[in-house]
């Protein structure tokens, strides 16, 4: 099921970028589209990231009913998600932190946001199968690597998204009449901005694997305490990002 929903975010992207050629209307200076375009392309690296697991995990893991379960549910979720966006980005109206209308409140305060611990737990869950498969065909840093990339992703998204959820917005500070960002991502570079601290937290489930695999093929020694090590800059880099935007200052000043 990964497979196919990773190409149906990817047929959401191609959407969503063909949308913004014949749709130019801005929302607070940005592309209504770009929204969409961001998130539907996060959903193929999310399920092409596990799409790649599932292929090395053993057949009674795939099989089983914790991953198959786990898969519907991060469906119905990314559904609900990207149906909503989109449906806001034709709208012309805020997705997230718009709290214009019950229905929008509803949306943005309970679909939206249980659907988002949901999607976050799954990533948890396929982190632990990663472990816990001993006949999954992963190397040994790859699978520390594995288990603790998506472990990171888990735990890092739930703290920062859900700081930037709990406050209504991902911006600290008062921005200006012509706020800059930086192209696509819209990382302010203003005010502190909590997103590349949040896409850092999102994409540990990438980087800590391809660290394993790395060290497994140049067969550098004491591979596990380097996985580690690794885990820890990571984190403690996603903490400093985070840091910096509760101090109020951008990524990148301009």
């Amino acid at each position: 099921m990964s497979v196919v929903l990773a190409g149906f975010s990817t047929a959401l992207l191609l959407v969503s970028l063909a949308a913004s050629i014949v749709d130019p209307r801005l929302l607070d200076g940005v592309p209504v589209w770009n929204k969409p375009a961001k998130f539907a392309l996060s959903f193929v690296v999310l399920f092409g990231t596990i799409a790649w697991l599932e292929t090395r995990l053993s057949q009674p893991w795939r099989a089983g009913w914790l991953l198959r379960g786990t898969m519907a549910v991060m469906a119905i979720c990314m559904i609900a998600e990207m149906g909503y966006i989109m449906m806001q980005a034709g709208l012309g109206q805020a997705s997230h932190f718009n709290l214009s209308t019950p229905f929008n409140h509803f949306m943005y305060t309970v679909v939206m946001a249980f659907g988002a611990v949901l999607l976050v737990t799954g990533i948890g869950v396929f982190g632990y199968a990663a472990w816990a498969d001993r006949q999954a065909d992963l190397t040994p840093a790859l699978r520390i690597g594995t288990a603790l990339g998506f472990g990171v992703s888990f735990l890092l998204t739930l703290f920062v998204a859900g700081y930037i959820g709990g406050q209504e917005s991902s911006l600290i500070g008062t921005v200006g009449t012509n706020h800059s960002t930086l192209p696509f991502l819209g990382w302010s570079t203003e005010v502190g901005d909590l997103r590349p601290a949040h896409f850092l937290a999102l994409h540990a489930m990438q980087v800590l694997p391809l660290l394993g695999y790395l060290l497994d093929r140049w067969a550098i020694y004491h591979r596990p305490v380097w996985v580690v090590s690794g885990t820890v800059v990571y984190t403690a880099a996603t903490l400093l990002l985070f840091v910096q935007a509760l101090a109020g200052q951008p990524l990148i000043s301009l």
